[in-house]
């Protein structure tokens, strides 16, 4: 499955496939991440956990699965696509063969720059599925705009005020509506300066120590690494990132949850500065552990499934 002699497709499904497996293993972690990381109201994991689940059941953790399922399957298969490509081209312009294996420098590089192009789709379906999770979420008294309907005689604390009831978004779809009407375009990309941040390094930081412990791994440098070893070594690297990633997480996740009737940062600079000073430096790693934890099973499925996906469509 090859375009030309640079460019194969075969990545790209591959990659589909590792990204759709990945989606249905992580996001019940990855709500209980987002609501820690955007949400009020809980003292630690367990907590946030604990609380989704009495009042939403566990259906509530797979709040807003169906956008991602969809959309991230195709966005893994544009990442690993993109990744294995720019490493053959830039080994066939170095060493004039590409498959030619890379050395660290060229991995640094393609890795980087799948993460700044990655960014242009995965802004949009990070923002929807952000916002289909946290309908639920408490909203705060002072963003609700109430000063000017309530009689100064009204005393309303200003605090989290719990309002279940309250949905915003029917589904992805009609989500991606409201912020077309409400923002326009550049409303899909809010956050898209702090997923850079986030994602530029993060990436690096992903495929590179994959790379590392599969080779690490390895019985000798020729054979090709085992499932188990596959597995071993894209859970470490996912959580290796994720961890490392984090704080710059934690502000993308603010400035995709901070909606338009409820704006609270003007920018990613703003966002860091506001969340510093009223929450403290721990703000930052705030679902933290999640993020190791969930980090694991969706690298490891994602790895395995693309790998194995890889070897089925080159042995065809």
């Amino acid at each position: 499955m090859q375009t030309s002699k640079s460019i194969r497709l075969d990545d790209f499904i591959a990659g589909w496939i590792g990204g759709a497996s990945s989606v249905v293993v992580g996001h019940p972690l990855d709500t209980v991440k987002t609501r820690l990381q955007a949400g009020k109201g809980y003292k630690n994991t367990l907590h946030c956990i604990l609380t989704i689940y009495k009042k939403e059941t566990a259906m509530g953790f797979f709040k807003g699965m169906s956008f991602p399922l969809a959309s991230i399957a195709v966005y893994n298969s544009v990442v690993f696509g993109f990744f294995s490509n720019t490493q053959r081209l830039i080994s066939k312009y170095r060493y004039g063969d590409g498959w030619h294996p890379c050395g660290m420098l060229d991995l640094i590089v393609a890795s980087m720059l799948t993460g700044l192009v990655s960014v242009g789709l995965g802004a949009p379906v990070d923002l929807v599925k952000i916002r289909l999770q946290m309908q639920r979420q408490t909203v705060q008294a002072e963003n609700l705009h109430l000063a000017g309907n309530v009689s100064n005689s009204t005393s309303i604390p200003l605090r989290s005020v719990d309002i279940p009831s309250q949905r915003l978004y029917r589904g992805p779809i009609h989500c991606i509506s409201c912020i077309l009407q409400t923002e326009g375009l550049p409303g899909l990309y809010r956050g898209a300066w702090a997923m850079i941040l986030r994602d530029v390094p993060g990436y690096a930081l992903y495929f590179i120590p994959y790379t590392i412990f599969c080779d690490l791994l390895k019985p000798d440098a020729t054979s090709s690494p085992h499932p188990c070893s596959i597995c071993l070594a894209g859970g470490l690297a996912g959580s290796i990132s994720w961890v490392t990633a984090t704080p710059t997480d934690v502000v993308k996740s603010r400035m995709q949850a901070d909606t338009q009737v409820q704006r609270k940062y003007r920018g990613v600079l703003h966002c860091i500065i506001h969340s510093y000073k009223t929450e403290g430096v721990q703000v930052f790693f705030r679902g933290v552990s999640v993020n190791a934890i969930r980090g694991f099973p969706m690298a490891a499925t994602m790895f395995l499934t693309y790998e194995l996906s890889l070897k089925f469509f080159r042995n065809l």
